[in-house]
């Protein structure tokens, strides 16, 4: 399948001409979503989840369909009435033809006096891709490739890299990364690259691989 990156915590997938898009918030392209056959989201945060970017690509395709959380899934049931599934941990569903796995329920702690979330991640075509959202939740499945989510005001980059060496993936590819600026990219991309034990590698938005 095709992997395509988009900013911040977006990814795009193609496979036999269907088109499945994670995460299209607030700090992804206007049109991030648009022409996606299947929506995943991963929890309620702007930058994960962003309505307007939903109702554009929802309209655009009627036949598009969402899964998402309760949390997500409730503002937004109304509005594309049957076109939107709720699913938590464990379950297992298939999404224009991609085979999903859902793993995690807990947003990672950003300060104990903030409530967390809910917060799940997905598993794709086993363990071809995995997508934690707001986690560092280890699937108990082997993954190919891990969209990690460098950098974000809950984590720090021995996290990171150890989340990278516990998953273990074949390859690694960087999400959650807009708020990183052009100086502090080598610097992150150095230390996962040399200690996360895995071929780590940053797509600039817009730019795809082979997974």
């Amino acid at each position: 399948m095709k992997l395509t990156k988009k900013s911040h915590a977006c990814v795009r997938l193609d496979k036999d001409g269907h088109t499945l898009v994670i995460d299209p918030g607030a700090f992804s392209e206007q049109d991030a979503a648009l022409g996606a056959d299947a929506i995943l989201i991963t929890h309620e945060h702007p930058d994960h989840f962003d309505e307007s970017r939903l109702r554009a690509a929802m309209e655009n395709n009627p036949a598009a369909e969402i899964w998402t959380l309760g949390s997500v899934a409730e503002r937004i049931t109304a509005a594309f009435p049957g076109r939107v599934h709720t699913v938590g941990h464990g379950d297992t569903f298939t999404a224009a033809g991609f085979d999903v796995q859902v793993h995690g329920e807990l947003h990672a702690v950003i300060h104990p006096d903030l409530p967390r979330v809910t917060n799940v991640g997905y598993l794709i075509d086993g363990g071809a891709v995995f997508h934690p959202g707001d986690a560092l939740t280890v699937p108990d499945h082997p993954v190919e490739t891990l969209l990690v989510p460098v950098m974000a005001p809950w984590n720090k980059i021995s996290e990171v890299i150890d989340y990278v060496r516990e998953v273990a993936p074949r390859r690694a590819y960087d999400v959650h990364d807009a708020l990183l600026t052009d100086l502090a990219l080598p610097i992150y991309g150095g230390h996962l690259g040399r200690l996360g034990g895995t071929d780590h590698q940053r797509l600039a938005p817009g730019a795809a691989a082979e997974v």
